[in-house]
């Protein structure tokens, strides 16, 4: 039997990575997508099944280009996911206009070309399965997120609207909410005294997804949020 597919962007050392693991180890031939050149090729290499495919989601014409490699080389995906991810910190009189713009550009248009190319050849074939990785910004608007917070607001209401158009077509759009601070190097650097179970596992939020991208027809989530059973909400 043929592999099923996966196409990931925003693969780094965290949640990135993560999923790439959990699916190869589920069987899956895994399309990687990542601005670092350097790292991408070290996952290639430690993680069988997979391909990197160095490109930075900012660059429409860079990211569409890929986008046709991968379908030429690798094949149409059963399953995408959008896990890059463009952050500031700043309150709206702080923040450069221009940085709240770059991440809409990376959060939510990088989405929609993404979605625009591989949505329709989901169609064709009537299955496939979207996923967005977003976060507690994408439901709130604190101050010092104003140059983060409302990409993720208007990535989650497009993933909506896809999953309310996609759906009835077999196709599978799901976003889902991680409220947690990741356990990456530079978080524990941040938080040198937090207890282990104060940080969201990488692998565990990508076990999770992992299940939510094969849930039965008959029982789809779309608004999926996780976090740390510590975690204040």
């Amino acid at each position: 039997m043929t592999a099923k597919r996966l196409l990931i962007t925003g693969v780094g050392p965290g949640t990135g990575k993560a999923l790439v693991q959990r699916f190869a180890a589920g069987g899956y031939d895994v399309a990687m997508i990542a601005r670092d050149r350097e790292r991408l090729m070290a996952i290639e290499a430690e993680i069988p099944g997979t391909r990197a495919f160095p490109a930075d989601v900012l660059d429409t014409g860079l990211f569409s280009g890929v986008l046709d490699q991968i379908l030429d080389d690798f094949g149409p995906p059963d399953v995408v996911i959008h896990n890059a991810v463009g952050g500031a910190f700043g309150n709206f009189l702080q923040i450069d206009p221009a940085v709240l713009d770059r991440n809409f550009q990376i959060n939510v248009m990088a989405f929609l070309h993404l979605a625009r190319r591989i949505a329709p050849l989901m169609v064709q074939s009537g299955a496939g399965t979207i996923i967005a990785t977003g976060n507690t910004s994408a439901l709130r608007g604190k101050s010092n997120f104003a140059g983060f917070a409302p990409t993720k607001a208007a990535q989650r209401i497009l993933a909506e609207a896809m999953a309310r158009e996609l759906g009835p077509g077999g196709v599978h759009v799901a976003y889902v909410l991680i409220d947690a601070v990741i356990d990456v190097a530079w978080t524990r650097a941040a938080r040198p005294d937090a207890p282990d179970d104060f940080f969201i596992q990488p692998k565990d939020i990508a076990q999770e997804i992992w299940h939510v991208a094969h849930q039965p027809r008959s029982a789809w989530s779309f608004n999926v949020e996780l976090r740390p059973f510590k975690e204040p909400w």
